[in-house]
């Protein structure tokens, strides 16, 4: 039996931020092929949700490839799905490579969001 899905409003914003800038810097088709895929996605999540690499053992949270440049990060609670969040791979790795250790600190906040530990490689 599939889970029914449910998406978190962070997911939402975020998705749409990215469907925006794939219509924007290339065209409607490339952003409706991406839905396509994603959605594609989330139907056999929705019938094996263990796929996903488990991040966050204690909260459950695993995530999955969309795309080369997107992933999403998603658990299981009770018979439903819950998207959390999209993330675009490519920028945080364009801003680590573009930027020196050191630096880091200005450009990322101490945590992305409660549920992902710390990135500041500066403080000890």
């Amino acid at each position: 039996m599939a889970l029914k899905i449910i998406t978190k409003k962070r997911y939402q914003n975020n998705l749409k931020k990215i469907v925006s800038y794939l219509v924007i810097n290339w065209n409607k088709e490339v952003a409706e092929k991406f839905l396509n895929l994603l959605f594609t996605k989330y139907e056999l999540l929705s019938t094996m949700p263990n796929i996903g690499v488990q991040i966050l053992s204690k909260k459950n949270v695993r995530s999955i490839l969309i795309t080369k440049h997107n992933k999403v990060y998603y658990r299981v609670e009770k018979g439903h799905l819950i998207i959390l969040n999209i993330i675009d791979t490519s920028v945080i790795l364009k801003r680590t490579l573009l930027i020196k250790p050191n630096e880091t600190a200005f450009l990322f906040p101490r945590c992305f969001s409660r549920s992902f530990r710390c990135i500041d490689d500066t403080r000890k």
